[in-house]
């Protein structure tokens, strides 16, 4: 009974789960022609790129109201993503895939973390191997993520 009792407590105050909240929406198979790599070459001939992305926030105020001005459009998430990765090139997949992780939590602030796996599809390597793929999750506090 008290289990009960401090579960509805919990769920009457919202702020009290926030914690270990799990809500997530997930992103997935966001391609594009980026020009990263470390040779000169690799930059100016460009790769195949996917990015998949968890993105972390209470999904309660927009499930409570049907309203996707209190979540997070993952369209406009989409196309950030495809903005970066066809803009400037980057030496590394890593540096990508951080600059995507910095860049949605300033543009989505409902944003609580983000978790972001870029892939580099058949790199060039004398070794024939699908992707190169960097995961990194990012979070507004410093220590959860």
């Amino acid at each position: 009974m008290a289990a009960a009792t401090e579960a509805l407590d919990q769920a009457s105050h919202p702020t009290a789960m926030t914690d270990r909240m799990s809500d997530r929406i997930r992103v997935q198979g966001i391609e594009f022609h980026g020009f990263h790599g470390v040779s000169v070459e690799e930059r100016a001939i460009g790769h195949r790129y996917r990015v998949d992305l968890f993105l972390e926030l209470d999904l309660r105020p927009s499930a409570g109201v049907d309203d996707v001005a209190l979540t997070v459009d993952y369209g406009a998430v989409a196309a950030l993503v495809v903005r970066l990765g066809t803009g400037p090139g980057m030496r590394l997949v890593e540096t990508l895939a951080e600059r995507i992780a910095a860049s949605l939590l300033v543009e989505f602030p409902r944003l609580d973390a983000v978790e972001v796996r870029a892939a580099k599809l058949h790199p060039p390597c004398p070794t024939v191997f699908e992707a190169a793929i960097i995961e990194i999750r990012r979070s507004r506090t410093p220590f959860s993520g």
